[in-house]
């Protein structure tokens, strides 16, 4: 299982990560606002189509804290962004337009869950990708952190380091 996301057409990214535990799980750290809020971004959920979640980003405070680079001060801690819920199936699928679609596919492999996270993006930009690959990439690694009770690293110095790769990859 490559451990990078990967581009699966010029704006669709995806990433497949096998998680320890069930699909019952991990589904709950996707919906579950204060779970959520552990790996990726907190806020309360309307989990039906066309309901909404709330996404309230702290991404410095998921290990010990540490600065926002000045590249993303506007979307630093405290930043809040909304979805809608387009589909869900619990506990296995939740697709939400945000950014683009986001898709969570969760399916059980013995004591593994399989996760599938695809990002169809709005549009065919770089820097964006670039940017989505090393964010996923970083949440996904903190969320695996979390399920394995490990105490995740420093979102901001991982996630810059992930650009710089993937920028890399994307040449």
């Amino acid at each position: 299982m490559n451990k990078y996301g990967t581009l699966i057409n010029p704006t669709t990214l995806q990433f497949v990560r096998l998680l320890p535990g069930t699909t019952e799980q991990v589904w709950e750290f996707i919906i579950d606002s204060e779970k959520r809020g552990l790996w990726f971004a907190g806020g309360p959920a309307d989990i039906r189509p066309g309901g909404k979640m709330k996404l309230v980003f702290n991404n410095s405070q998921f290990a010990p804290p540490d600065p926002t680079p000045e590249k993303y001060k506007e979307f630093g801690d405290g930043f809040i962004s909304e979805a809608t819920i387009r589909k869900c199936e619990p506990p296995t699928l939740l697709e939400i337009a945000w950014d683009g679609i986001v898709r969570f596919e969760l399916e059980q492999m013995g004591d593994q869950v399989q996760l599938t996270l695809t990002h169809e993006m709005e549009k065919d930009d770089r820097e964006m990708k670039t940017g989505a690959l090393a964010g996923w990439h970083t949440h996904l690694g903190i969320l695996t952190d979390r399920l394995q009770g490990q105490s995740p690293q420093p979102f901001w110095p991982v996630h810059m380091g992930l650009e710089e790769e993937y920028s890399d990859r994307l040449d």
